[in-house]
C-alpha cells in the first residue's frame, strides 16, 4: 500500500510527480500540510488522512484531516511520527514529498531514515521536492528507475561501498569500490532507458534532478 507523507521541504510540480501512482492513504506532518493545497491544484489532490506532529510549523495552515498532536519535546521528528501513523495503517511503499529545499538537517536525516527503513524494514521509500528525487540503495534493494535523458543523476555513498554497478548513464560503472563520501559517482548524467544501479555492500543514496520544463 502507497503512503504519501508530506513533510516540511518545497515541493514543485513537474513530470515525475504527475506520473507519480496515487496513494491510498495521505498523512501530513506538521507543516508539510501547506502541501495539500498545492497537489490539489495540480490534479494531484488526495483528502489528508491523518495530521501529525507538534504543530509548532503549520501556522496559518488548515487542512481537513484528525489531528494527532504530540510535545514539542519529544524523541521523534515530526516526519517520523507520520511514517510511524503510516505503517500502522499498513503502508509498505513511502513517497516523502517535500524531502528537499528545507533544513539540512531534517533533509539529511529523512535520507538517512529512508536507507533505514529500506535495509532494515524493507520498505520502498522515494523522497522528493518535484525537481530533485532520491531512492536508497542498498545491497538488498537493487534499483531499476525511469529518469529522463538528460537528467544529472548522483550516487552519494553513505558508507564505503563495494561492488556498485550503474547502468543507463554516460559514466557506466561495474563492480566498483567507492569510498564514503566520494565524489567520484557525483553528476553523472542519464543517457536513456532505465538507470539501474546495484551494490553488494553498503549504503547509498542515489539522486536525480530531472531537467524541468521553462
Amino acid at each position: 500500500m502507497i503512503a504519501w507523507i508530506l513533510v516540511g521541504g518545497r515541493l514543485m510540480d513537474s513530470p515525475l510527480l504527475q506520473a507519480l501512482p496515487r496513494p491510498a492513504l495521505v498523512v501530513a506532518a506538521d507543516g508539510g500540510a501547506r502541501h495539500a493545497a498545492l497537489l490539489t491544484m495540480w490534479g494531484l489532490g488526495a483528502p489528508v488522512d491523518a495530521w501529525v506532529g507538534d504543530f509548532d510549523s503549520s501556522a496559518g495552515v488548515f487542512v481537513d484531516a484528525p489531528r494527532e498532536v504530540h510535545p514539542a519535546a519529544k524523541d521523534e521528528t515530526d516526519a517520523e511520527l507520520a511514517i510511524r501513523v503510516a505503517r500502522e495503517r499498513g503502508a509498505t511503499e513511502l513517497v516523502l514529498l517535500g524531502a528537499f529545499g528545507g533544513r539540512f538537517d531534517h533533509a539529511l536525516a529523512l535520507a538517512l531514515l529512508a536507507v533505514r527503513l529500506t535495509e532494515r524494514d524493507g520498505l520502498r521509500v522515494t523522497l522528493t521536492s518535484g525537481d530533485e528525487w532520491g531512492w536508497p540503495l542498498t545491497a538488498a534493494s537493487p534499483l531499476s528507475l525511469a529518469v529522463a535523458p538528460g537528467a544529472t543523476l548522483s550516487v552519494l555513498a553513505l558508507s564505503d561501498l563495494r561492488g556498485l554497478s550503474l547502468g543507463g548513464v554516460r559514466w557506466p560503472l561495474t563492480d566498483a569500490d567507492i569510498p564514503l563520501g566520494s565524489g567520484w559517482t557525483v553528476s553523472n548524467e542519464v543517457q536513456g532507458g532505465p538507470v539501474t544501479a546495484s551494490l553488494r555492500g553498503g549504503h547509498a543514496l542515489l539522486t536525480a534532478l530531472p531537467t524541468l520544463p521553462d
